[in-house]
């Protein structure tokens, strides 16, 4: 598939990495952005780095670095905000990096070579941002983690949870993973749950898609996939409020059923993220 719709990425580095976004692979965000066949035109991320730390700890300057030279060779332009540190009366220091407004300049400035935004944060500073980009008649899609604004995901033309994009965030205790795989480690989230009968079905996203609005795992363009869960396989921390509640990210092991041809079974369902309603 090949369009010519120009698409941008600004990444807000340090919100994703305070909000469940630590590790965040960009090799498989960049293929989640192109997934339509667009052109990347803009590929923009915004990272700390704390100079005077760097002076004292090697270690530190030296994984930063490395990081950061990983992440261009993916093809990244990264803007680097210094860390200041400031000190109240009570001699309480803190310290802060915020990129919010390099980041809004940027996506504002770029937006007339752009058809497409993908924004990666969970910020809800950026919701004039968003608003002004659509106004220039971008379509704006949200990446976000923990902590996400309701308004900003309620503004963008798409929201995606990040938890559920295969592969985008490892699974440190599954080096091997592969998603979507019978024995494989996955996120998703229940779309139907029935109490009486003690059992339900979980979705995942199968792999990454143009079709992400197919949403019914029946249509055979359906990038996602149904997974039958009986309620011995739900963790304690796990009740049906939570399963309820499509914002609810659950992880958990997938296997081929013995019972349904093609069908798959979840296993080891727990909770990996949710949000109170």
């Amino acid at each position: 598939m090949s369009t010519n719709v120009r698409v941008g990425v600004f990444v807000d580095a340090e919100n994703v990495r305070y909000n469940g976004g630590y590790q965040m692979r960009y090799d498989v965000l960049r293929r989640f952005a192109a997934r339509e066949g667009g052109t990347l035109q803009r590929l923009n991320t915004y990272m700390a780095f704390d100079a005077e730390r760097a002076r004292e700890d090697i270690e530190y300057r030296k994984k930063a670095q490395t990081y950061q030279q990983m992440v261009r060779d993916f093809g990244w332009k990264i803007t680097v905000k210094l860390v200041r540190r400031y000190t109240d009366e009570a001699g309480n220091i803190t310290t802060k990096a915020n990129a919010d407004l390099d980041m809004a300049v940027d996506a504002m400035l770029q937006a007339n070579k752009l058809d497409q935004v993908l924004l990666v944060t969970g910020d809800g500073d950026f919701l004039q941002v968003v608003e002004a980009l659509q106004n220039t008649g971008c379509r704006v899609e949200l990446i976000g983690f923990k902590n996400v604004s309701r308004l900003l995901q309620q503004e963008v033309d798409a929201y995606y949870s990040g938890f559920v994009i295969p592969e985008l965030l490892p699974i440190n205790y599954e080096p091997r993973n592969e998603w979507g795989k019978p024995g494989s480690c996955v996120r998703g989230v229940c779309t139907k749950w029935f109490a009486d009968k003690g059992y339900g079905f979980l979705r995942i996203m199968d792999h990454i898609s143009p079709h992400l609005w197919i949403t019914d795992p029946r249509d055979p363009h359906s990038p996602y996939a149904s997974v039958f869960c009986h309620i011995n396989e739900l963790a304690e921390d796990v009740n049906e409020d939570m399963l309820s509640n499509r914002e609810t990210v659950l992880e958990f092991y997938i296997n081929e059923s013995d019972q349904k041809d093609n069908g798959l079974v979840a296993s080891n369902v727990r909770l990996a993220f949710t949000v109170n309603r």
